[in-house]
Parts: structure tokens; C-alpha cells; sequence
């Protein structure tokens, strides 16, 4: 194994060693769902679907486990507010989550679990806490005692005395540092029994139940937000250990999706939803920028910065095209060594691009020349290597099975090709007015002419 990752426990880049040879355990923080998602709530979704996919070809088995926070303070809140059931709010947009995890290629995990569906294990989890003196009940309410757990803090870096939980006191909690595992009844609040009272549990408890549910004591990675690296991560390990299990050994965390440096996030008001950003560029196009950057680096969003990836992505698409339409066939061949090396140095998908890049600018060459066999030997690459970054152009996912789309675009392609002819006599004659008038119509058109040495080619720009 020569895959390298950053560990944010060890703040280190360490060699990956699957617990289990053979196979890679991941769990991966999925949408508490609350309201639409953005392009900030997909970002890790898009990041670690990556890490999958070159798990994968590692030859290793790989258990994937999203979850679904669908019992939390603001789901309940906003579906108060507008005035809904809670369970119907969270179904809502637990269907809006899955539409963008679909929309932008993202694989579907071993498992879905909702945190609604595992009580039983979150009791469990409690009543081993209680007994090994890590946590206690008060009125209603299960809180970890985190002075009895002398390790808190190894994630994050937080030293003890500034530990700020972001909760409320509550009247039996010993101490402000403690974070609840359980909550007490609440007047018009869904509940379920427990040994210490009616209630329901805490957000930081859902998540280490799910994970040793399905992936045992201790597993491979855990990955998430770097928004959530404290409490919630921070909780969920602290807890997890106390109650005897290894958890995870491996922590990953994607940096923020940011407008003006602010994270993006519906307080600030700074929410681009998929369905809106997904009305201006294609899906692949949306991945292809989602996941251009480093996972752990902060990704700036623009309009600018968006249309440049989109574009960058079509020039491979339009690489890939050209040499199928030639060629006739373009099979699925080998990554290169370089972009191999770069995805193993901690997901270095920056640097696999530019070698995509590269190897593209190669192809485009070899069409040039004429010779078809280069290009599809290059081209095949370019198709493994974009296929581990999700936005093979040639996957069925990415191919309309839209009829009418596909007559829209065989007429269009008549109607184009007839302007072309008459620019390319206009060009023997000499008549540089007409031809110069024809590609400026076809450019106000949204449509891009290429002149190659096999003759003009054409493609619509994105959103076209």
C-alpha cells in the first residue's frame, strides 16, 4: 500500500494500513437535514467519493457508511416554524440530498443509516459510558463527564480550560464542559423510553452509535468537515474511547466551500443551492469544480473561478469526444504513474489534473497530426484517470438518455453544419467578410468552432 493521508488526530501524513487486509472501513458525517443543500454541504460528499474510488483500486473492499442526521434541534425548529411534522421536514430533504449526491456522480454508500432508526444502540452506548464512570443522568438528561476522560482535547488541540460546549448549563450538568448524550422530554418534541427517562439523544452520541454499529470498535477513516473537528468529532472520539473501543484511526477533514473568506453557510446568507448553481453549469462541470482543489484547502467561490473550471473540464470532454468520433471507440485504459503518485500523496488531486491536463495536450496534438492511435491510447488514459475523479465525459452516468435532447441536437447539428460549409467556401474563396460574419452568428449562438486539420468541429459552450 503506498496511499499517504493526513491524519488530523496525528497532524501528520501517515501510510494508510487497513485494518483488515483487503478492506477499507469508512465513515463519513452525511447532511443533517435540515433545509436545501449548497455547494458547501456537498463538497465533502464529492471529496470522499474520491477517496473511494482510488480505495477501490487499490483491490480493496470498501465499506462506506454515510449517515443521515434526521433528529436535531433545527430540524425540529424549522419544522415548527413551518409548521410540519418533524419526521416529514427531515424526509423532505433527506430526498433533496440524495438528488445532489446523484446529480454530481457521487457513488451511493454500503449504507444509509438515519439516526432515528438506531435509539437502541444509542442507549447501549450510554449504559457502557455510565458503567465505566465516564458519564451520569440528571433529571432526565445523560452528560459525559469530560474531566473524567483525561485524553479530551487529542483531536482538536483545545486545551481543557478552554473547552466551550455551545450548550445550554442545564440544571443537573456538574460541570459546563460536559456535553449532553441524551436530552430530556420536551413538551411537543418526538421522544423515545429510556432507563433515565423519556427524551432523545444528542447529535455527537448519533454518530459514534452508527459508526460502531456498522463498522465495529475500531475501523479505518472517519472523515467530515473541518467545521467539524470540534465538538463534534472531538465528542464523538472522546466518548467512543471511554466506552472501550479503538474508533477510528484515521481522521480526514475537507476544508470549507467560502464567499469573501466567510464559510458558507445559511447564517451568513451566502447559500448557493445545486438546483441554482446546476441552472448555469452542467453537473460534471459542478463536481469537476468541487473537487478541483485540494480537500483539505478552503475553495473560494466565484462566478469566475466556477466558469474557468467548467471550461477547463470541457476541453477534456471535448478531447475525449473528438477522439471517439474519430476513432470510433475509446476503451477504458491505465492511469499514469504520475497521476497515481499524486492522488497517493494525500489525495493530491491538483497535481492528477494537471497531469490530465497534460496528457490531454499530448492528444490534441496527436489529432492534430493525424495519428488516431496515439490519441486513443491517451485519450483511454484520460478516461481512468477522470473516472477516478468522477467526471469520466464516456460514463453512462454522464450520457443523456434524453430523446428529444438528443433530436434537439442532431437538428442543431444539420443547421450548424450548413453554416460551417458556407464559411469553409467563403474561406477558399477568400471572402474573409462572410466567414467572419458566420462565426461571430454561431458564437452570439453559444456555439464554439474549432478549425482542425480534418476541417471546423463544433461544441456549445456550458449552459448552452
Amino acid at each position: 500500500m503506498t496511499l499517504r493521508l493526513y491524519d488530523t488526530e496525528s497532524r501528520a501524513v501517515r501510510d494508510f494500513e487497513p485494518l483488515v487486509p483487503g478492506q477499507a472501513s469508512v465513515y463519513l458525517c452525511g447532511a443533517t437535514v435540515q433545509g436545501e443543500p449548497h455547494i458547501g454541504h456537498v463538497r465533502s460528499g464529492v471529496a470522499f467519493d474520491v477517496l473511494r474510488r482510488w480505495l477501490a483500486t487499490k483491490s480493496l473492499d470498501v465499506l462506506f457508511v454515510r449517515n443521515v442526521t434526521d433528529i436535531e434541534d433545527k430540524i425540529l425548529r424549522k419544522a415548527a416554524e413551518a409548521g410540519r411534522p418533524w419526521w416529514e421536514w427531515a424526509a423532505t430533504y433527506e430526498r433533496a440530498f440524495n438528488r445532489a449526491y446523484d446529480a454530481l456522480g457521487v457513488l451511493p454508500p454500503s449504507v444509509e443509516p438515519r439516526a432515528t432508526g438506531h435509539i437502541t444502540q444509542m442507549v447501549e452506548l450510554i449504559q457502557r459510558l455510565i458503567d465505566a464512570g465516564h458519564a451520569y443522568a440528571a433529571d432526565g438528561d445523560v452528560y459525559f463527564d469530560v474531566l473524567s476522560y483525561p485524553e479530551y482535547g487529542a483531536l482538536s488541540g483545545h486545551r481543557i480550560e478552554d473547552v466551550h460546549q455551545g450548550e445550554s448549563a442545564g440544571l443537573g450538568k456538574r460541570d459546563p464542559r460536559d456535553f449532553t448524550l441524551w436530552k430530556a422530554e420536551k413538551p411537543g418534541e418526538p421522544s423515545w423510553p429510556t432507563p433515565w427517562g423519556r427524551g432523545r439523544p444528542g447529535w455527537h452520541l448519533e454518530c459514534s452509535a452508527m459508526a460502531g454499529f456498522y463498522l465495529g470498535g475500531t475501523f479505518d477513516i472517519h472523515c467530515g468537515g473541518m467545521d467539524l473537528v470540534f465538538p463534534h468529532h472531538e465528542n464523538e472520539m472522546a466518548q467512543s474511547r471511554a466506552a472501550g473501543d479503538g474508533f477510528a484511526r484515521y481522521w480526514l477533514h475537507n476544508g470549507w466551500v467560502t464567499m469573501g473568506g466567510e464559510k458558507m453557510s445559511k447564517s451568513l446568507g451566502n447559500v448557493l443551492s445545486i438546483p441554482n448553481v446546476l441552472a448555469r453549469v452542467r453537473p460534471q462541470e459542478l463536481r469537476y469544480y468541487l473537487g478541483s482543489a485540494h480537500y483539505r484547502s478552503m475553495l473560494e467561490y466565484s462566478d469566475d473561478a466556477l466558469a474557468e473550471a467548467a471550461a477547463a473540464y470541457r476541453g477534456l470532454e471535448s478531447f475525449v469526444l473528438k477522439t471517439r468520433d474519430r476513432a470510433g471507440e475509446v476503451p477504458v485504459g491505465e492511469w499514469t504513474e504520475a497521476f497515481a503518485e499524486a492522488l497517493d500523496d494525500d489525495l493530491g488531486v491538483p497535481k492528477a489534473l494537471a497531469e490530465i491536463h497534460r496528457k490531454r495536450s499530448k492528444g490534441n496534438k496527436a489529432l492534430d497530426n493525424g495519428d488516431l492511435d496515439t490519441a486513443v491510447q491517451i485519450a483511454s488514459q484520460v478516461r481512468s484517470m477522470l473516472g477516478i475523479l468522477g467526471v469520466d465525459p464516456l460514463d453512462e452516468h454522464w450520457c443523456s438518455t434524453d430523446d428529444s435532447g438528443s433530436a434537439a441536437l442532431a437538428a442543431l447539428d444539420v443547421l450548424v453544419g450548413a453554416d460551417l460549409e458556407r464559411r469553409t467556401t467563403a474561406r477558399a474563396e477568400k471572402n474573409w467578410a462572410v466567414a467572419d460574419e458566420v462565426r461571430d452568428r454561431l458564437t452570439a449562438a453559444g456555439v464554439e468552432v474549432t478549425d482542425t486539420p480534418n476541417g471546423p468541429e463544433w461544441s456549445l459552450k456550458a449552459g448552452q
